[in-house]
């Protein structure tokens, strides 16, 4: 019998460009250049006109597969599935550009420099709600896999990854959890909860920033803690920007927190 990759027990895995992947790679480049310029698209370039946030943006099937395209391949794919075995999302975009972060409209000068002081870190389906912007964790993933579609330098505002997080955001969330039915969890106000842990993380684990070239993948667990660093000077990238597809399966908030 084959044997399946054992799942992630760190942060993040890192892999490089990989020959099976390299057909599916340049199939999403094309659709995602094209997603980059579509006027009806043209309202998610935030942080005055300096990154595209992630938004499902790909065509792709529930297989992964772009229109005419190659199933995605290599050894970044059976990591992931490994992981959780899920169909497809069509894939978000994220795509950054030179001056990142620039102020926009859609913020504030706190929420700004938290962008350019903290990367932005967040932790992703946990999401604000209300005019109080209460942090409930409403889009719980099995995990987040993030395959680059274009090249850009180290220094291109890349992904920053807190290296440890998800053990100090797993322990203060399961215990805000704790004794809440799996049905109910998603419900329960962690906003504090999710800021002392926050702080936490920002005293005691590793800011280490993964900058990815085309066809490079990373896999980050559920639970990390992770942003974008600001666009450092001098750094080159592709006229289109640093691109980035990216896989975030759901899963039960259940899941989310008793999983490996």
């Amino acid at each position: 019998m084959r044997s399946r990759p054992a799942p992630p027990e760190v942060t993040f895995r890192r892999f490089p460009a990989d020959a099976a992947l390299a057909p599916w790679v340049d199939a999403a480049e094309v659709r995602a250049r094209a997603a980059l310029e579509a006027p009806d698209l043209a309202r998610w370039w935030r942080a005055g006109g300096t990154w595209f946030v992630g938004v499902d943006a790909l065509p792709n099937d529930t297989a992964g597969r772009m229109p005419g395209g190659p199933s995605p391949r290599g050894a970044a794919i059976d990591a992931a599935r490994a992981v959780a075995n899920a169909p497809w999302h069509r894939l978000q975009l994220s795509c950054l550009r030179p001056g990142y972060p620039r102020i926009g409209a859609e913020e504030d000068a706190a929420q700004h420099r938290f962008r350019l002081k903290r990367d932005g870190a967040h932790l992703d389906g946990l999401l604000p709600e209300g005019p109080r912007r209460r942090r409930h964790l409403r889009e719980p993933h099995a995990f987040i896999l993030g395959i680059a579609l274009t090249e850009a330098d180290p220094g291109a505002s890349p992904l920053v990854v807190w290296e440890g997080s998800e053990k100090v955001l797993l322990g203060a969330i399961g215990a805000a959890f704790e004794g809440v039915p799996p049905g109910s969890r998603g419900d329960v106000d962690l906003t504090e909860v999710y800021a002392a842990a926050r702080r936490a993380v920002f005293e005691s684990c590793a800011r280490v920033p993964v900058p990815l070239a085309r066809g490079e993948a990373v896999l980050l667990h559920r639970a990390a803690l992770h942003g974008i660093a600001p666009w450092a000077a001098g750094a080159l990238a592709d006229p289109a920007g640093r691109a980035i597809a990216y896989l975030r399966p759901p899963t039960t908030p259940g899941r989310w927190l008793a999983a490996p």
